[in-house]
C-alpha cells in the first residue's frame, strides 16, 4: 500500500513539506511544527532570522520516528516552542544519505558512538552542530531529558549566549574535521598482504554467537551481510560453519517472514525471534545473495527456498508497475507495530482443528504470545511472531498436508488485513543492489523471469534517472519526479547492476553503460589526489564531504566503488580503473591494517586484488550453448570468478579468444593462463567443479 499524501480536501494547515514527494516528509506535512525540507530556503531563513536549525532525520518505515512524531511533533505545546526558537528541518535519510552521514558522524563524535533514527541535531545557521540526540521522550524520565525541556533550554541558550554556542560549534566542527581527516591522505606503512585478510576474519570471529548465530548475543541483531559473505569467501572452515549457522537461525526466526517471504530489518533480541517489522529493499537484495552463496556451497534446499520466497515477495509487493522497486514497507499497520504480521490464537478461528493444531506447533504459537510493543501506550495483547519452533520436527503425511492448507488459509486471512504502508520512492542505489541479485539468481536458479525483472527495472532507471548527455544519474524517482542530489552509491550500485547483468548475458551494451557510470563516478566522487570515494559532490549545503569508514547495513561508497572498479579493470583491461583501485587501498591502508573487519566489502576487494585472477571468457558461436554455459558459470561457488565475453569493450586478452569451429567456447583462465577450451556446458561444469573441489580441499 502506498503512503497517504496530502490533498486539497484536508482542511488542516500544511507546513512547508507540502510539495515534497518523499513519503517520510509527507507523513509530517500536517504536524503543527513548521517543518521545512532541507535546502536553500530553510538555510537562508535561519541566517536571516539568526535562528538555530533543528534538524530531524528519519525514514518512513522507522518505528521510533513514528513514536516521536506521535508523542512530540504532533503536540501543539512542543511545536510552539520549536517554532519560537528554531527553523525546523525534516530530512528523509534515504533521499539524502549524504546529509545523514555528516550528522550521524557528528553525533558519534559527541556521544562516543551509538546512534540511530530519528536523528535529532541542533545546528547553527552555518549548519554546524552544537547538540544532538536520537529518540527523546516527550517528558523527562529515567534520567533522560524530555524533548520539550531540551528544546526550550537550547532555544534560550541561543538567545542568551548565542556567541558562546557558535564558538563551541565552530570548535567542535574543527575537531570533527581533524577526527575524520576529511580530504587528508594517510601515511601508509608497510604493504597490504594476505595477513590483512586473515586479520579481518579473526576480528569478525571475535564475539560471535555460536548458539544463535550473528553478533551481539543479547541483541539487537542485524544481518550484517557484508561481514557474513566475507567470511564465506575467506575459505576459513570455522567461519563457514558460523555463517551457515547464522543463515539457519535467521531463516527459522521471526526476522524472516514465514508466510510471505522477505526479511525484516533486524531482531530486537538475541535469538532472531522478535523483529522490528519494517522490510527494506537493500536487506532483501543482500540476503538473496547470501542465501545463494549458502545454497551453492551446501546444496541445502531450504536456502534455495528462502531465495525464491524472498524474490517472490519483492516481485509481488515491492515492484512498481513499470518494473523498478520500492524502498521499504512499514513496521506497523493501523498505528500498531507488527499488527499486519503477527497472530493471536483467535486469528486462527477459520482454520480446521487439524490445521490449527499443527500450525500452532510448527510456528511456536501460544495463548500468551511472544511479542509486546512496550513503546505503545495501548499495546495489542497476545501477539505471536511466527517462527519455526523446531525445524527438525517430524510431521506425518497428514500433518504436512494440514500445515500446507493452514498456511494457505493464513495467507488468505493476512491478505484481507490492512497492509503496512509501502514507501514508494524508487532509489537508484537500492534498485541497483536488487537488480544485481536478481540477475545472479536468474542463472543460479535457472529462472529467466528473474533476469526479465532485472532488465526491466534497469531499463526504467536508465530511462528515467540517467541524463545521457550530461552522464549524470538522479538518486530518487517518486511519482514522476526525480531529484538532483547526486549520491555516489547510486552511481556505484548501478555500475554494479550493469556488470551483474553483463556477466549473466554478455550483452556489450551493459558493459558500455558500466563504463559510462564508472567514468561519471570517477569524475564526480573519486578522490583523485588521495583515493577512495566521497559520498557526494562538493555542495554548498554540506559542511563536510565525507568518505565512509564502516560497512554497516549497506556498504560504503569506497567499498562498493573499489570492488566494482576492480571488476571493470579485469573485464576491460583498462589500467585507469586498476590504478584507482590501488590508490583506494592506499587511502584506506590504516583501516585495512588495524580494523579491516569494519570494511568487510573493501576487504573482499582486497582479497580479489591479492589472489590469483580467475576469468571465464566465453566466445559465442552459432549454437545454443551460451545460456547453458552462463548458467553453469553461476552455479559453482567461485566468488572471485569474473565472466566475460570477447566482444565489445573487453580487454585485448579476451578479444583474442575466439570460438572454435563456430561453437560457443569457454576458456577458464587463472592469471591469464587458460585451461584447454571447452565447447559444451557439461564439460565446463566439470572443469569448474574440479577447480572448486581443489579450492575447498585447500580451505579445509
Amino acid at each position: 500500500m502506498a503512503p497517504t499524501y496530502s490533498d486539497d480536501t484536508d482542511v488542516r494547515k500544511m507546513n512547508h513539506l507540502a510539495q515534497s514527494t518523499s513519503p517520510y516528509l509527507a507523513q509530517h506535512v500536517y504536524n503543527p511544527v513548521d517543518w521545512y525540507p532541507w535546502g536553500e530556503e530553510a538555510i537562508a531563513l535561519a541566517k536571516k532570522q539568526n535562528k538555530p536549525i533543528f534538524l530531524s532525520i528519519g525514514y518512513s518505515t522507522c518505528h521510533w520516528c513514528h513514536v516521536m512524531e506521535r508523542e512530540s511533533f504532533e503536540d501543539e505545546a512542543v511545536a510552539e516552542v520549536l517554532n519560537k526558537y528554531f527553523i525546523s528541518v525534516k530530512v528523509d535519510r534515504e533521499e539524502r544519505p549524504d546529509v545523514d552521514a555528516i550528522y550521524m558522524a557528528a553525533y558519534h563524535a559527541m556521544q562516543g558512538g551509538g546512534g540511530g533514527w530519528p536523528l535529532n541535531m541542533f545546528l547553527t545557521p552555518e549548519l554546524k552542530p552544537f547538540y544532538g540526540g536520537t529518540y527523546f521522550p516527550p517528558q523527562s524520565k529515567n534520567g533522560r531529558p524530555g524533548f520539550k525541556q531540551v528544546v526550550a533550554h537550547l532555544g534560550q541558550a541561543w538567545e542568551n549566549e548565542g556567541a558562546e554556542v557558535v564558538k563551541s560549534a565552530n570548535e567542535f566542527h574543527d575537531q570533527l574535521i581533524a577526527r575524520l581527516q576529511v580530504g587528508a591522505a594517510e601515511n601508509p606503512a608497510g604493504q597490504l598482504d594476505e595477513s590483512n585478510l586473515k586479520l579481518a576474519v579473526d576480528q569478525l570471529m571475535r564475539g560471535v554467537d555460536w548458539e544463535n548465530g550473528g553478533w551481539n548475543a543479547s541483541g539487537p541483531k542485524f544481518p550484517q551481510v557484508s561481514n557474513l559473505r566475507y567470511l564465506l569467501q575467506s575459505g576459513d572452515a570455522q567461519a563457514r560453519q558460523f555463517v551457515l549457522l547464522t543463515c539457519d537461525k535467521m531463516m527459522n526466526g521471526g526476522i524472516y517472514d514465514q508466510l510471505s517471504g522477505g526479511f525484516h530489518r533486524y531482531s530486537v533480541d538475541g535469538i532472531w525471534l522478535v523483529p522490528h517489522f519494517e522490510k527494506m529493499l537493500y536487506d532483501q537484495a543482500q540476503l538473496i545473495e547470501l542465501y545463494l552463496d549458502a545454497w551453492l556451497i551446501t546444496g541445502k534446499v531450504a536456502y534455495k527456498q528462502v531465495v525464491e520466497d524472498t524474490i517472490g515477495y519483492v516481485l509481488r509487493e515491492m515492484r512498481h508497475e513499470q518494473g523498478a522497486f520500492y524502498s521499504a514497507q512499514d513496521a506497523g499497520s493501523e498505528g500498531k507495530e507488527g499488527k499486519f504480521c503477527c497472530w493471536t490464537m483467535r486469528d486462527l478461528a477459520e482454520l480446521t482443528d487439524d490445521q490449527r493444531d499443527v500450525v500452532v506447533k510448527w510456528f511456536g504459537m501460544s495463548p500468551a504470545g511472544n511479542f509486546v510493543d512496550f513503546s505503545d501506550p495501548d499495546p495489542l495483547p497476545n501477539l505471536n511472531v511466527l517462527h519455526l519452533a523446531n525445524p527438525a520436527m517430524e510431521l506425518s503425511a497428514d500433518e504436512r498436508n494440514s500445515l500446507a492448507d493452514g498456511i494457505a488459509k493464513m495467507r488468505e486471512l493476512r491478505a484481507a488485513r490492512v497492509p503496512a504502508a509501502t514507501d514508494d520512492k524508487i532509489l537508484a542505489d537500492w534498485n541497483g543492489m536488487m537488480i544485481s541479485s536478481l540477475a545472479r539468481a536468474s542463472r543460479v536458479l535457472q529462472k529467466p523471469e528473474y533476469l526479465d525483472a532485472a532488465t526491466n527495472a534497469y531499463g526504467f532507471l536508465v530511462q528515467e534517472l540517467h541524463d545521457s548527455e550530461a552522464n549524470r544519474l538522479a538518486h530518487v524517482w517518486c511519482r514522476g519526479r526525480k531529484d538532483d542530489s547526486d549520491q555516489a552509491l547510486s552511481y556505484l550500485h548501478m555500475l554494479q547492476a550493469s556488470l551483474a547483468i553483463y556477466q549473466v548475458s554478455l550483452e556489450p551494451a551493459y558493459l558500455a553503460m558500466a563504463i559510462k557510470l564508472a567514468d561519471a563516478s570517477y569524475e564526480v566522487f573519486y578522490d583523485k589526489e588521495n583515493g577512495g570515494f566521497y559520498n557526494s559532490p562538493q555542495r554548498d549545503d554540506l559542511v563536510l564531504r565525507l568518505k565512509g569508514e564502516y560497512d554497516g547495513a549497506t556498504p560504503t561508497a569506497s567499498s562498493v566503488g573499489t570492488m566494482q572498479f576492480h571488476l571493470l579493470a579485469e573485464i576491460t583491461g583498462d589500467k585507469k580503473w586498476l590504478e584507482a583501485v590501488e590508490k583506494s587501498f592506499t587511502a584506506h591502508q590504516s583501516i585495512l591494517s588495524s580494523s579491516p573487519a569494519s570494511m568487510s566489502l573493501l576487504a573482499s576487494a582486497l582479497d580479489r586484488q591479492l589472489k590469483a585472477k580467475q576469468h571465464l571468457v566465453i566466445a559465442e558461436g552459432d549454437d545454443d550453448q551460451l545460456v547453458e554455459m552462463l548458467v553453469v558459470a553461476q552455479q559453482v561457488y567461485k566468488p572471485r570468478l569474473v565472466v566475460m565475453g570477447n566482444q565489445g569493450a573487453v580487454g585485448a586478452f579476451s578479444q583474442k579468444l575466439d570460438s572454435l569451429d563456430e561453437k560457443t567456447t569457454a576458456y577458464l583462465c587463472e592469471d591469464y593462463t587458460c585451461k584447454q577450451p571447452v565447447t559444451d556446458a557439461a564439460a565446463l561444469r566439470e572443469i569448474l567443479q574440479s577447480d572448486k573441489a581443489k579450492s575447498l580441499l585447500e580451505m579445509d
